[in-house]
């Protein structure tokens, strides 16, 4: 009777929190996913940490253990795709370097302001 009590209780709170999870998270504005996204990848090096400290304890069997390696696999790969992710979110707020502009009399195919003479005119002049 107690132990369908707790699972009971145990698989309310889970619904509870993936019901309230969906919610807050459907409600964060698109400029806030990348912070949130770097601070939930910390959260899962923190539980990636705890995976692997409990692998090193002794006493499991190996039925245990398996899990524990797919849980630590699954964390990483979760991990480093987060990484990347927000990496590359990050990128598009950077902006582009500016193309250097060739002065004239610095001696490029095709530089200065008559355009003369640079590869794909056929070697004739600017002026057309």
């Amino acid at each position: 009777m107690i132990l369908a009590s707790t699972l009971t209780t145990n698989l309310a709170i889970l619904v509870l929190a993936g019901f309230i999870g969906f919610v807050v998270i459907s409600k964060v504005p698109n400029t806030l996913h990348t912070p949130l996204m770097s601070g939930t990848n910390a959260i899962h090096g923190i539980v990636l940490l705890g995976g692997l400290l409990l692998f090193g304890l002794a006493g499991l069997d190996a039925f245990s253990k398996a899990l524990l390696v797919i849980a630590v696999a699954f964390g990483t790969i979760n991990i480093v795709g987060g990484f990347l992710v927000t990496d590359r979110m990050l990128e598009m707020f950077k902006s582009k370097p500016k193309p250097a502009k060739a002065e004239d009399g610095e001696g490029g195919a095709g530089g200065g302001p008559s355009g003369g003479g640079g590869a794909g005119d056929g070697g004739q002049g600017g002026s057309s």
